[in-house]
């Protein structure tokens, strides 16, 4: 086989390549998910207690910040 032919077949190849992945390819959209239809996005487990009855644990909320702040950087 000649070198332009294999060339040819190369690029060939290329372009069909890189068209699949264009075709392919969807860039993310920008939308918002509303609470108002919230049992669609996240349904609760069945041993979720009612709302309001729950109230935040601090030694929790503590623990979390202190891994954020331990995340960064010396300076």
């Amino acid at each position: 086989m000649k070198v332009e032919i294999a060339r040819g077949l190369f690029l060939v190849g290329a372009l069909a390549v890189a068209s699949l992945a264009v075709a392919a390819w969807e860039p993310s959209r920008m939308q918002v998910v509303s609470s108002a239809h919230g049992d669609a996005n996240c349904p609760l487990p069945r041993v979720a207690k009612a709302p309001g009855v729950t109230k935040p644990d601090n030694d929790l909320l503590l623990f979390m910040f202190g891994m954020a702040q331990g995340m960064r950087p010396q300076s």
